[in-house]
């Protein structure tokens, strides 16, 4: 029985689209999900190899369900990402008219992607979110809904027609993806790569925010992506999930994160990981002072000092 990755079904969903850009995708059993949750925990129970879910867009940033899932739990890592251009068709059961839809479902993080749109043709709709877009357009094919925003890709699979394409309101909108799996040693560095961890403050004062980043400033580390969630222990307790340039291998990423664990109660480390759209060879060099051979340097210095050799 070949390995298996579980992902955000049901089928036709833009989440095994991007998987299946995979190279090996086609050696794996590919299993739909009903949930981000089910997916991780399908990995978490041994059940799968890898978990491919969305974890961010370019509209509305982080998928929350998906960070919040990793931040909690027994210990995930990312292995990959992708990205994948998104545009929207409205899947509508034959001979269904613009004028007779009532309702419309998709998954939460496709309403803001198709608002404007919603908007300007389809007012007085009532919204009704879905498990995942290809999900919403089984409900269609069913008869609970009138018309589901879904990829045109979906629409034979569920017996439906593309009553409109190209739906959008940003250009060149993406979703990222991520392949998660129990935790192992992250793959060598490609000189483009991405570390992702949570963090949680030990306390709220004035300037701990500050105190965080400046752990990654100071070393020169640029960061990606900053999304404050909520601990689930009351109002202004907050966790950040940030993603950073650079691997755990790089000296600048890994003395940001001693910092981090110094004054921090809690950190996960989330996996260094290649950034799928940036070429190794386009990558700028670190800021002057912040390079491995540097890093090495000053601290052979300190050792020829604490010897008395200097």
């Amino acid at each position: 029985m070949p390995a298996s990755y579980a992902y955000l079904g049901p089928e036709g969903t833009f989440t095994e689209v991007a998987l299946r850009t995979l190279p090996e995708s086609a050696t794996r059993q590919l299993i739909p999900m009903v949930s981000v949750p089910a997916a991780l925990d399908a990995v978490r129970a041994g059940e799968a190899e890898a978990a491919f879910v969305p974890i961010e867009n370019s509209v509305e940033g982080g998928i929350t369900t998906t960070v919040d899932e990793l931040a909690v739990g027994e210990p995930l890592m990312i292995y990959r990402e992708v990205l994948l251009s998104i545009t929207f068709a409205l899947l509508v059961r034959p001979g269904t008219k613009l004028s007779e839809i009532k309702t419309v479902s998709a998954h939460p993080a496709a309403q803001p992607q198709v608002r404007n749109w919603m908007k300007n043709n389809l007012p007085d709709v009532i919204w009704e979110s879905a498990a995942s877009n290809a999900d919403g357009a089984r409900l269609v094919q069913e008869g609970r809904y009138d018309a589901a925003f879904a990829g045109e890709f979906a629409a034979e699979r569920y017996g439906l027609v593309a009553l409109e394409t190209g739906i959008h309101d940003a250009e060149n909108a993406q979703t990222r993806f991520v392949l998660v799996g129990k935790p192992a040693r992250p793959a060598a560095p490609t000189g483009a790569d991405k570390t992702s961890v949570v963090i949680w403050q030990r306390d709220d004062h004035p300037g701990a925010l500050l105190e965080l980043l400046q752990e990654f400033a100071v070393r020169g580390v640029n960061l990606m992506l900053l999304q404050s969630r909520p601990t689930g222990e009351g109002i202004g307790n907050y966790c950040f999930a940030i993603d950073a340039e650079g691997h755990i291998a790089d000296r600048r990423v890994a003395e940001a994160l001693m910092g981090l664990k110094r004054i921090c109660p809690q950190v996960r480390f989330l996996g260094s990981y290649p950034q799928a759209d940036v070429d190794p060879k386009d990558v700028r060099a670190p800021r002057a002072g912040t390079s491995d051979s540097e890093f090495a340097a000053a601290s052979d210095w300190l050792a020829r000092c604490q010897d008395g050799r200097f």
